[in-house]
């Protein structure tokens, strides 16, 4: 199932509230390779950089519905959203019996401006 990113918008299922901001830890210039490198791997793989699309055209969190939209296990899934929490890109936040996840804009801020400094 390849659903397109647009038609998220549509989805039924109720949005979470939206996911506070977290603010981005100070780094020094020995962690700056290292963090870049956490982070430029997090968005090494084509499901993790698609579900990242997906959670950047959200206005609020997304729960369940990201499993409906990718051609993938519910494992598969959680494993991949696991490896952005990770890295600071993607932030998570327990809602009932689900998980909702949206963009951390702040780690996202940060892998630009590592990128942008190379």
């Amino acid at each position: 199932m390849n659903t397109p990113v647009r038609a998220i918008k549509n989805a039924k299922e109720k949005p979470c509230n939206p996911c506070p901001e977290e603010e981005p830890l100070p780094l020094d210039e020995s962690q700056t390779d290292e963090t870049l490198a956490k982070m430029a791997w997090a968005i090494a793989h084509p499901a993790r950089v698609k579900l990242l699309r997906i959670l950047i055209e959200r206005s609020s969190c997304v729960c369940g519905e990201l499993v409906e939209l990718m051609p993938l296990s519910q494992s598969t899934v959680s494993q991949h959203l696991k490896i952005l929490k990770e890295s600071g890109i993607v932030q998570g936040e327990i809602a009932g019996p689900k998980v909702c996840y949206c963009v951390n804009q702040n780690g996202l801020t940060l892998l630009k401006t590592l990128i942008i400094d190379l």
